[in-house]
């Protein structure tokens, strides 16, 4: 009797999920449709492959046998590499070195990157960058949610210069990305080991190079963007470079362009450095900043028996990502004068007959990200609740903990 209740109760579930399913089905197309739109069309199937645990993905070497597929390239694994990411194809290439010049080692495709094609512009826009990046020693990560993932030297000097901003961007396992290129944990794992080894085998810096698309004539002609037309452009000259010698390009940046040049060898490439022009430009930036009062605290109102001091104002200009608020009223605090009107919320303002003797509003202002003050200015009330809350915790833990220790004592002196 109750296998028989079973089996009618899976029978209506399965019924309900394909009716559910049926139902469903428009919506899912067409929530598909949009994630899809302008970008590789193999993205969401490998995401539903990884979810399902339908691994390796298609395409993916045989990373179990790594000693043997490096020997059967005839290239070591501490020899100095290259790697490539192509968005649009969802591929990352790893090239090796083999007497002066770069073999293509493996191909291995990336599970799952977010946003279009196109460059990282701000935090939070959910873009995978493009460029030429690099990864060294301390951009290792052997710990954390990712422990064996690469970190992308992103904003680089090129971004900064352009005052793109963002953090965090990981070549990284899983097949979940927010602006990273997720790769499984298998794939992930390889590709660490093999940057380790040529880090440790003396490679300074580990050259990536982001690209929209594989950059053959064809492909931009397919590609047409009047947005990112010229930044393609000078993409694929460092595309070219390589391609033509299969040497890793040096790679600078001037006047808002990536230049690139001939270098000493495969290890050597080194990081990518901006000429005088480029740091005059960012310093610039950085001193015009410094300049920039940061944002001050509220002044609450204290009530007195002698007098009612006037209610709070925002002292000093306010760094943030929108323009600041023109300030109004004085900073002493002091009575308005005569002929002037408070207006309902507190805030004084100036009578219509005394408009040239207004305060001046502040200019805007328009913070990079990028730059140092920015960050500390942004951090600061962060810093401050975790300090406060860690402090909570610590007064929490002794209320908790010193009745427990009276009690033993207290029954040792009885």
């Amino acid at each position: 009797m109750a296998l028989g209740v079973a089996r009618h109760s899976l029978t209506a579930l399965a019924l309900v999920g394909c009716i559910g399913g049926l139902a469903m089905a428009p919506r899912s197309a067409h929530a598909l449709s949009i994630e899809l739109k302008g970008v590789a069309a193999d993205r969401v199937d490998r995401q539903r492959s990884w979810a399902e645990g339908a691994l390796p993905l298609p395409g993916t070497p045989n990373v179990a046998i790594l000693d043997e597929r490096l020997r059967q390239k005839g290239v070591s694994i501490n020899a100095p590499l290259l790697i490539r990411i192509f968005k649009a194809e969802s591929e990352l290439e790893v090239w090796k070195d083999k007497q002066g010049q770069m073999v293509l080692f493996a191909t291995y495709p990336i599970c799952h990157w977010s946003g279009m094609l196109g460059p990282k512009l701000r935090e939070g826009d959910k873009q995978a960058p493009e460029g030429f990046y690099t990864v060294t020693k301390r951009q290792l990560y052997h710990a954390g949610r990712w422990p064996r993932s690469l970190l992308l030297n992103f904003p680089n000097i090129y971004d900064q210069a352009e005052a793109r901003t963002g953090s965090d961007i990981l070549i990284h396992g899983g097949c979940t990305s927010v602006g990273c290129f997720a790769m499984t944990n298998p794939v992930s794992d390889e590709v660490h080991r093999l940057t380790v080894a040529a880090i440790d085998a003396g490679q300074d810096n580990v050259p990536i190079h982001v690209f929209p698309f594989r950059m053959t004539e064809e492909n931009v002609k397919s590609h047409p963007s009047p947005a990112w037309a010229s930044f393609w452009a000078n993409l694929k000259q460092g595309y070219d470079a390589f391609e033509q010698t299969k040497r890793v390009p040096r790679v600078g940046v001037c006047n808002s362009r990536y230049t690139f040049g001939e270098a000493p060898g495969a290890a050597s490439t080194g990081a990518v450095e901006a000429c005088q022009t480029t740091i005059a430009t960012i310093k610039d930036q950085n001193d015009w900043l410094d300049g920039v009062t940061p944002a001050s605290p509220i002044v609450r109102p204290v009530r007195t028996a002698a007098a009612d001091i006037p209610p709070p104002m925002r002292l000093g200009g306010s760094v943030t990502d929108s323009p600041a608020e023109p300030q109004s009223g004085t900073l002493t605090g002091a009575p308005p004068p005569a002929g002037s009107a408070t207006g309902a919320a507190g805030v004084i303002e100036p009578a219509p007959n005394a408009a040239s003797e207004a305060v001046p509003a502040p200019p805007a202002i328009l913070c990079r990200w990028a730059l140092p003050v920015c960050r500390r200015t942004s951090s600061l009330k962060a810093i401050q609740a975790a300090r406060k809350a860690a402090r909570f915790a610590i007064g929490l833990r002794l209320t908790i903990l010193l009745p427990r220790s009276r009690a033993p004592a207290e029954g040792k002196q009885r």
